[in-house]
């Protein structure tokens, strides 16, 4: 039996504009992945402790508030402390460009910006899967 991908969808922080958070959660779940939904304004120790006891293979943060840079480095450390450095974290919300390359050197490996199709979230997700998970 093939394991089902498991996919925690966090909102971190104060914000609580939810609604491209619950469409990707759905889009995710409508292509057939076990999806967890955290709600709003969670914290980073709340989502690291979530994804670890959900036991998922991917973390996506959606975050609008600008707090991205304080908030994703936070989870990215506490998973790292926990010893959960094999989530794969991805992002979305409104990110400015020049913070990118920050998150991706965090550790954040992908990041989606207002406007992305849930096909490219799905890509990315089915292309991580396959090079970690299944080499």
């Amino acid at each position: 039996m093939e394991k089902k991908i498991r996919i925690l969808i966090a909102k971190p922080g104060l914000d609580g504009h939810d609604r491209g958070a619950k469409f990707v959660a759905r889009a995710l779940r409508d292509a057939g992945y076990e999806v967890i939904y955290t709600g709003i304004r969670q914290t980073p120790e709340q989502i690291v402790n979530a994804a670890i006891q959900e036991d998922v293979d991917f973390l996506g943060m959606s975050i609008l508030s600008g707090a991205h840079k304080v908030l994703f480095s936070k989870v990215m450390n506490l998973l790292k402390k926990q010893g959960a450095k094999d989530i794969i974290v991805f992002a979305g919300g409104v990110i400015p460009e020049n913070d990118i390359p920050y998150l991706k050197d965090i550790g954040v490996k992908a990041i989606f910006t207002p406007g992305t199709k849930s096909n490219e979230i799905i890509n990315f997700i089915e292309s991580e899967y396959k090079n970690i998970f299944n080499e």
